[in-house]
């Protein structure tokens, strides 16, 4: 891969980092050391104008927003959550697919014409949003995991949070009731990068589009 200016990629932990990887190495990128082990905060590829840093994925679009990172690859969440100001978001690379649910325990009544509601989640911004919208208002408790513990203590009626096959829920004797959102990675760009770096962005984009397409993913 030809590259002109020097990019730096913010990847997100995890899932998302797990097929991020295979992706990146489609097109020609690969670290030059095992992630896993790595001490190293800022890891060189075999594109030497090429850097990668690992991210929690809520961080990744605060470092692309600001310039700390040039492009980062982020999921759908995160966006909708932190929002897109000074964000391009140019690809969804249909991986780390999930959806962004509402859920409660099973059996319990219907809300039915409550107008209020005890929601635990980490997503406040999506979650105020999607009860406001339906007239509904929801008492938001902001918590960062295990979020099914909430309604079985008696915290909330109800979680927004993601879901991928619905068994950690139905394990824990909830069900997912609405959908908020269907979530995938997206790439994202630094508006301010793709005019100053603007070859070697679209180098990337073209090369990942191409890869998408013969993988048959759909594109943004």
């Amino acid at each position: 891969m030809n590259i002109d200016h020097n990019l730096t990629i913010a990847l997100t932990k995890g899932r998302i980092l797990d097929e991020t990887l295979p992706l990146l190495a489609a097109v020609g990128i690969e670290p030059t050391e095992q992630l896993a082990s790595s001490r190293k905060l800022i890891i060189p590829t075999n594109v030497s104008n090429i850097h990668l840093v690992v991210l929690r994925g809520s961080d990744v679009p605060t470092y692309v927003r600001h310039g700390a990172a040039d492009v980062g690859i982020a999921g759908k969440d995160m966006l909708l959550e932190f929002g897109g100001a000074g964000i391009y978001e140019p690809l969804d690379l249909g991986i780390a697919r999930c959806r962004l649910m509402t859920a409660a325990p099973k059996g319990r009544a219907s809300r039915g014409q409550l107008r209020r509601v005890r929601v635990a989640t980490k997503f406040l911004n999506v979650a105020r949003a999607h009860y406001a919208k339906k007239g509904v208002h929801a008492d938001l408790i902001k918590l960062y995991g295990s979020m099914e513990l909430a309604p079985l203590m008696g915290l909330a009626d109800e979680i927004v949070d993601i879901v991928d096959t619905g068994k950690t829920l139905a394990e824990n004797g909830m069900e997912a009731l609405e959908e908020i959102a269907q979530i995938s990675s997206r790439l994202v760009v630094n508006k301010a990068a793709m005019r100053t770096r603007h070859s070697s962005v679209m180098t990337l984009i073209d090369a990942l589009s191409a890869v998408l397409k013969e993988r048959g993913s759909g594109l943004k």
